[in-house]
């Protein structure tokens, strides 16, 4: 028997809620029992739908959607084809998989405006603030302003995020695997859209994605509940699914706590 509590970290897939920019929105098709009833039948030459019990199927959902749709974890292959120094990245079917099962610590950004790019210094201080010294291995997640937006049409542009150092800083500890309740690990494209325009920068494009180029790490995106948590003292379970060669996996993220 498991112990302790469970507090549920993911988002569902699901039609008709801004979760994700248009150009990676989520269709499921949801089939019913009545519909699937003549399929059945098909399988089975001589049956008549009427002859299943109550004249009904099963129900089923064809999906359409990317890796990178709902709660879900980025490999290193996902940011850039190399890792470490030029070894090949890791997909997601190669990551360790003690990597996902580990204690978690919350960051709590939520104060920070929308498209702020969180610093080193910034993460020192919430460590500081929360009286911790990490370890590897530990998960680190961050509750932004962008939990409190999902199911909202602004969720894809709320909240802050991670750039090169940020993201560095954190992997050059030992850890291995961090996520955020945002859209993205970056700061939204919109205020980078923004800061590129005024700028002309590219390197602030995805920069703290391109990170995983120098240190190869996992992120996980689009938690959800982190509110929920204390700073400390709980385990994340946010095993990915096994797809093969993948840039991505699906993920039911859980924190487990302490009875």
């Amino acid at each position: 028997m498991l112990p302790g509590r469970l507090v549920d970290l993911s988002i569902p897939l699901e039609n008709d809620v801004p979760a994700d920019p248009p150009f990676q929105k989520v269709k499921i098709d949801y089939r019913t029992h009545e519909a699937t009833a003549r399929d059945i039948a098909a399988a089975f030459p001589g049956l008549k739908p009427e002859q299943l019990p109550d004249g009904m199927g099963w129900a089923v959902e064809l999906a359409t959607i990317s890796t990178h749709n709902g709660t879900h974890v980025d490999a290193p292959w996902h940011y850039h084809p190399t890792q470490d120094g030029g070894a090949p990245a890791l997909r997601i079917d190669e990551c360790p998989l003690d990597w996902f099962l580990q204690p978690g610590v919350k960051l709590d950004f939520r104060h920070l405006p929308d498209g702020h790019v969180v610093t080193p210094a910034e993460i020192d201080a919430e460590l500081e603030r929360i009286g911790h010294t990490l370890s590897p291995l530990e998960i680190v997640v961050a509750n932004t302003r962008a939990g409190a937006r999902y199911g909202q049409a602004d969720y894809v542009d709320s909240g802050c995020g991670f750039g090169r150092e940020a993201t560095l800083h954190l992997v050059r500890q030992g850890i291995k695997v961090v996520g955020t309740d945002g859209w993205s690990w970056d700061a939204p494209f919109s205020h980078t859209a923004r800061r590129f325009a005024e700028t002309g920068d590219a390197s602030l494009i995805w920069e703290g994605h391109k990170a995983g180029r120098e240190a190869g790490y996992c992120q996980i995106e689009k938690l959800h509940n982190l509110e929920a948590l204390p700073a400390t003292g709980f385990t994340i379970s946010c095993l990915p699914v096994k797809v093969r060669n993948g840039s991505a996996g699906w993920t039911r993220a859980v924190a487990i706590l302490p009875a």
